[in-house]
């Protein structure tokens, strides 16, 4: 490579002792990062959001449907029983998207999965636009589990591409597309679903099968960008594939390195096939990652964000926000989070993952109890309505800003290339379940503590954050297998010393 072709890329690149790495993504990089989370995660997002819009048309459609066919009206009882059926088919097929996406996503490749993945989109929107039409209402319910598995898939595979693609030094920011996407799709579907675009009750079908959109965008953009330049030199032995994959993801002055650092991981997996979820359970040198890992992915869910929400109407009628009003107020909180997600995108390489994620729940902490205080307090003073929407706001602030855009990216980056589908069904059922879980029982939270609910997700939030602080190493800048040493040395000496079975990774040269 000649001096004047380096220097053609000087803008984009830091000076290490060792090597040159990227300071920012290159347009086809960044392309590829937003084609892939624009029919994944995007859609986990929309789809949770844009449900909440025709609730009452929906459950209307319903009586009617039933009326027609029975000759008599629907109790409430039944009505409440189908329209959380319907609700919840969503994480039920997440959770069965999830079991497979890790095992696709090796069989069919990051890319083919992600591509692949779209037909349950597609037909999900197909379904649900019939559903009304031909008077089903069953085909909600299928259209919905179909949406879910589309979303487990995204949320499993998408990661792992987005990690395997980006130069270690914007690792982290490249993977806050996951965040951003997800945060960006929430916001779409309260924005579409406004009466002033699709919020009305003619026009719920069309709103429920705009999920298709996302779909064909992807189908579209995609295929245009390579696969995955890990998978394809460590899983498929394919070093040309590889070498064209990183030209065209990282420029000429970037790729000699990146292809280093996969050489010297193939080099340590030789032999070695791509683990079973339960195979990580078996073994012994990854048990802190796992259990990392599980934790992080139950206090995603545990650590009171849906609360939050759940209490946010509530907040903003009792600051004198008009009932008609309050939807658009709903959308604040989601930009919030959008633009808290974005945040964390461009101060993850600076801060570190660690950083971020701690502090993050540190925030929360404070936040659970002032909003436990300003709840208590609520009728005392006409001022603590609107210190408990701050509080409301603060939350969501804390939450985009660590937990919710750097679990994911830890995900990644605890496991190398034959262990990490596999640490992404786990973390992705684990996570799964534990939607469903907080689902199911934090009603009755709310019923039985009340506001004093948040002292629970306070004792979560402070678990959690310890634990973070005392276990997990800072990945920032890190090789998947300097990550692996780290961790390893760090948290295992003392258990590998005891039973000899401890062995450390070696980044051999090429």
């Amino acid at each position: 490579m000649t001096k004047e072709r380096v220097d053609e890329y000087q803008p984009l690149l830091v000076k290490g002792p060792d090597r040159q790495r990227p300071k920012y993504p290159n347009k086809s990089l960044f392309l590829a990062v937003c084609a892939a989370c624009i029919g994944g995660t995007f859609q986990y997002g929309y789809n949770i959001s844009v449900i909440n819009a025709p609730t009452q048309y929906v459950q209307d459609f319903i009586n009617q449907t039933w009326r027609a066919r029975y000759q008599t009206g629907i109790s409430g009882d039944v009505l409440t029983l189908l329209w959380s059926t319907i609700v919840s088919m969503f994480t039920l097929g997440g959770f069965l998207g999830v079991t497979i996406g890790g095992t696709l996503s090796v069989k069919l490749g990051r890319k083919g999965t992600l591509l692949a993945n779209n037909i349950f989109a597609l037909m999900a929107a197909l379904l649900m636009g019939l559903s009304y039409p031909a008077g089903v209402f069953e085909l909600l319910i299928i259209g919905r589990l179909f949406t879910g598995i589309n979303a487990g898939i995204a949320l499993c595979v998408q990661p792992l591409y987005l990690a395997e693609i980006a130069p270690t030094s914007i690792r982290g920011a490249m993977g806050m597309g996951t965040s951003v996407f997800i945060t960006g799709g929430i916001l779409t579907g309260q924005v579409i679903g406004l009466k002033e675009l699709l919020g009305r009750e003619e026009y719920w079908p069309i709103l429920l099968s705009t999920t298709c959109i996302p779909a064909f965008l992807q189908l579209l953009i995609l295929p245009w960008f390579p696969e995955s330049p890990r998978y394809l030199l460590i899983d498929k032995g394919d070093e040309e594939g590889c070498k064209k994959a990183l030209k065209q993801l990282h420029g000429m002055a970037a790729c000699d390195d990146e292809r280093e650092d996969i050489e010297k991981e193939k080099n340590n997996l030789t032999g070695l096939q791509a683990k079973k979820p339960w195979e990580l359970f078996t073994d012994r040198s990854l048990r802190w990652q796992l259990l990392t890992i599980v934790v992080l992915n139950i206090a995603q869910q545990l650590n009171g964000i849906n609360a939050i929400y759940f209490y946010a109407d509530y907040v903003f009628r009792q600051s004198g926000i008009p009932v008609d009003k309050i939807p658009y107020v709903t959308v604040g909180t989601g930009a919030c989070e959008c633009i808290t997600a974005l945040t964390c995108g461009m101060l993850i390489e600076c801060l570190g993952r660690k950083v971020l994620i701690t502090g993050g729940y540190t925030l929360m902490c404070i936040c659970c109890i002032l909003f436990t205080l300003t709840l208590t307090f609520q009728d005392v003073s006409p001022i603590f309505p609107y210190l408990s929407m701050a509080c409301v706001f603060a939350f969501i602030l804390s939450f985009g800003l660590g937990p919710g855009g750097v679990t994911n990216i830890l995900t990644t980056e605890l496991f190398t290339q034959n262990t990490r589908p596999a640490a992404y069904m786990i973390a992705g059922s684990v996570n799964w379940l534990s939607f469903f879980f907080i689902g199911m029982i934090f009603p009755f939270i709310v019923l039985g503590l009340k506001q004093y609910c948040f002292l629970v997700f306070l004792v979560v939030c402070c678990s959690v954050g310890t634990y973070i602080f005392l276990v997990v190493p800072e990945t920032k800048n890190k090789t998947f297998l300097e990550i692996q040493n780290e961790f390893l040395s760090s948290n295992k000496r003392k258990a590998c010393s005891s039973d000899g079975a401890g062995t450390t990774l070696l980044s051999t040269s090429i």
